[in-house]
């Protein structure tokens, strides 16, 4: 799966959402320096929003069209997974992942991530969790048990997204911890809002990893009945968002 989301480029970095600049900018003060390695870099989402923020960005992306995309939008990316990446003897100020760390292996990961960042620098994976509106998330968690009643993605309305993705926030400080070489990890919150009207919902709805391969049946119905649900309640709504770092530097003095 880490590797069907290239299958329409275009529309990914269209839809995707961006990251909130106090993340970037919290990331970029607390590195010592503007070199950046941007791990699963996409089609260069964040690594744009680093490059904004005065830092020189490097991508990591093992999907080839993703990575073409991104060199189009000025990203320097070479195409690999991260854990097979051959850093040649360079070292980052940062190691950054925009909802891509997971698709990293947990030992390998930090310990690759360790080897390549300087003294003090910083590693950070960062995710958005999103909720909808309680009456949208009902809606839009009954077409999903409708039309992919075994998808592992299902989504489940009467939990909180951020418990959802507080396991997975965990899992990634221990493994740092356990890796070596790193402070203490710590979870950076920053939450937002984002309307949406139905186009621009249902635009996006096909780059979420729960859709990237599911039959073209499957994925219209699932459209179809997204649409409605957003229909019944106005055409439009707000999701809310968090954005969550877990983020430590690298200890030692060489």
């Amino acid at each position: 799966m880490a590797e069907s989301f290239g299958v329409d480029a275009e529309r990914y970095d269209r839809t995707r959402p961006r990251y909130p600049d106090a993340l970037v900018n919290q990331i970029v003060a607390a590195s010592p320096g503007p070199d950046v390695l941007d791990v699963g870099c996409g089609t260069g989402i964040a690594a744009r929003q680093f490059q904004a923020a005065g830092c020189k960005v490097l991508g990591v992306e093992p999907d080839a069209r993703m990575a073409e995309f991104a060199r189009r939008g000025g990203i320097e990316v070479e195409v690999a997974t991260f854990e097979a990446w051959d850093p040649a003897g360079r070292d980052f100020d940062a190691v950054i992942a925009g909802t891509a760390w997971h698709w990293v292996d947990p030992v390998a990961g930090p310990a690759k991530a360790a080897q390549v960042l300087r003294p003090g620098g910083r590693l950070a994976a960062f995710w958005h969790a999103f909720q909808p509106p309680p009456a949208v998330a009902d809606a839009f968690a009954a077409v999903y048990q409708r039309v992919l009643p075994d998808s592992p993605f299902n989504l489940q309305s009467t939990r909180q997204a951020l418990d959802m993705y507080q396991a997975m926030f965990t899992k990634t400080a221990d493994t740092i911890r356990d890796a070596g070489g790193f402070s203490e990890p710590e979870q950076w919150r920053f939450d937002w809002e984002q309307p949406y009207t139905r186009d621009a919902w249902l635009d996006q709805l096909p780059t979420s990893g729960a859709l990237t391969q599911i039959a073209p049946d499957k994925l219209a119905a699932v459209l179809e009945g997204v649409g409605a649900a957003i229909d019944a309640v106005g055409g439009s709504f707000t999701m809310s968002y968090a954005t969550v770092a877990v983020t430590a530097a690298r200890t030692g003095t060489a």
